[in-house]
């Protein structure tokens, strides 16, 4: 019930001003998961420790929280469709998925295409991962050398127009850590609270994250953007300011064993209303 009135709370504040009559708003995803019972959430499945596969080849991680408490909230069922950077975006245009939480940075180019409503609930930037024998220590040390990224990331362009590095680009992160491990690279450049979460789990012993992290942006969840300022993202807006208010994800992020965020714990310290159970 907390979870609840904080929900209803915080969209109707933070979102009032936004003016969006019915004659505008055909609601057809949020109304379409009412009717069947069942929210489709796009999520990664090959992105520890925000979406991964277990050892019984089920989906789990901090995201996988977030997509259950939002089919808690509303009261149906989650189904879990994996997706990668390269057609998250896609899947949610095509109806094939009704939310995408699936670690994708918040960009304006992005916000043209789907419904991306705030406060983004996570921030990130951009390392590396490399074998501590080659040494690396500035972004300039990868030029004219094979980087393994994952398709559809952003800085994977940045790398290469700013450092000359050359982008080895694989469909998932389990792919391109696999080809750093087998030599056909010299560093694996991806989301830095991945990687530091993959060296704290004991795996990469000979690897480090020796650079100073770049491009620290925010991330953003999605609704179809016909919905951005409808009941649908609405609704999503009040659950993200709830797990802000109430503390959840920085649970979330202890469960899984992430490293603490200045991000998570301002917002908290912002919202918190402190209210006793």
């Amino acid at each position: 019930m907390k979870t609840l009135l904080a929900t209803a709370a915080a969209t109707s504040i933070a979102l009032a001003p936004v003016a969006s009559s019915a004659a505008e708003c055909s609601n057809d995803s949020w109304t379409r998961i009412q009717e069947r019972g069942k929210i489709v959430v796009g999520v990664k499945a090959d992105y520890k420790p925000w979406g991964f596969r277990d050892t019984d080849g089920s989906i789990i991680g901090m995201e996988i929280d977030m997509a259950r408490d939002v089919a808690e909230t509303m009261g149906v069922e989650l189904e879990l469709m994996p997706v990668v950077a390269s057609n998250r975006m896609q899947f949610l245009e095509q109806g094939q998925i009704d939310l995408m939480i699936a670690t994708m940075t918040d960009r304006a180019d992005r916000r043209e295409i789907v419904g991306i409503v705030g406060p983004n609930y996570y921030t990130s930037g951009t390392n590396i991962l490399a074998p501590k024998s080659l040494g690396f220590t500035a972004w300039d040390d990868l030029r004219d050398k094979p980087v393994c990224g994952v398709q559809g990331a952003f800085y994977n362009q940045i790398i290469e127009d700013k450092y000359g590095a050359q982008i080895v680009a694989f469909g998932g992160s389990a792919e391109a850590r696999q080809a750093l491990r087998d030599k056909k690279c010299v560093a694996f450049v991806y989301d830095d609270s991945s990687i530091g979460s993959a060296i704290a789990s004991g795996e990469w012993a000979e690897f480090e994250m020796p650079l100073a992290s770049e491009d620290d942006s925010p991330w953003g969840l999605a609704v179809p953007k016909a919905e951005e300022a409808c009941v649908f993202g609405r609704f999503m807006a009040g659950m993200q300011y709830a797990w802000h208010q109430d503390g959840s994800l920085i649970e979330w992020e202890a469960k899984w064993g992430i490293k603490p965020t200045a991000y998570l714990q301002g917002l908290n310290d912002k919202l918190s209303d402190h209210i006793t159970e």
